[in-house]
């Protein structure tokens, strides 16, 4: 039974990643800690989620932008060391719940039909990068700012996924070597990677096949409903550190 619903958890998860261009963690990680436990997920979630991006990464890598890309991953990786030194000072609560409002806020303005700013500035690059990593690095949730600025932007679709793959895969690459230095890359985390490589494969081949039925219009309301979760999700992980 726990392979069953290892299989479908993230089958669920790739295949949303693979319409939105993010969101894996967001619907797998409650699901996996309640039938692995916190310190199996963690792990296999981050293995997961390398396996899935690298390959979204080159099925839209005609989208990829290099130049919109670069900037995102050097401010995050020049924010790393700034988190883990705010993780010790700063109180999770607040920098959780101002992040969870802003996320929000962002995601039912643009539900609501207002029309968001357009991000132009070359500062709101580096600022989502920096700010990415130091959630990142902080809380292993680097995701949420640069999600934000990409819509923002207003990127086509592939070049939103594409470009987001390039940015997760830098990070997920940093957090998989602490995972292996740390030991948590068990046999038992091998073993269920092995059973859920076949999900991952299904998961996206299913979201590829509805990739090109989807409009413009209808992408961003995906986007901007999976950041309504997101944002819940945030709150909730703020309120319950307390």
């Amino acid at each position: 039974m726990e392979n069953l619903w290892l299989v479908l958890i993230v089958f669920f998860a790739c295949f949303t990643q693979g319409v939105s261009g993010f969101g894996s963690a967001l619907v797998a990680m409650p699901l996996l800690v309640m039938v692995l436990g916190l310190g199996p997920a963690r792990p296999l979630m981050a293995m997961v989620s390398g396996t899935l991006q690298l390959v979204l990464l080159v099925r839209y890598r005609h989208a990829f932008r290099l130049r919109s890309v670069w900037p995102l991953v050097v401010a995050s990786a020049l924010a790393v060391p700034v988190g883990f030194y705010g993780m010790r000072h700063i109180d999770e609560r607040v920098t959780l719940s101002v992040l969870a409002v802003v996320v929000l806020a962002y995601a039912v303005y643009g539900l609501a039909g207002a029309k968001a700013p357009h991000l132009r500035s070359r500062v709101w690059t580096w600022a989502a990068g920096f700010a990415g990593g130091l959630l990142g690095a902080a809380y292993n949730t680097s995701g949420p700012p640069v999600v934000l600025y990409a819509d923002a932007r207003r990127w086509p679709p592939d070049t939103f996924k594409s470009n987001l793959q390039a940015f997760f895969c830098v990070n997920n690459a940093i957090v998989l070597v602490g995972h292996a230095l740390a030991g948590n890359v068990t046999r038992a985390v091998g073993w269920h990677f092995l059973v859920a490589l076949p999900a991952i494969g299904a998961g996206l081949a299913a979201s590829f096949l509805l990739d090109r039925r989807i409009s413009h219009a209808t992408f961003r309301k995906i986007v901007l409903v999976l950041l309504v979760l997101l944002g819940v999700q945030l709150l909730l992980r703020a309120l319950l550190s307390g």
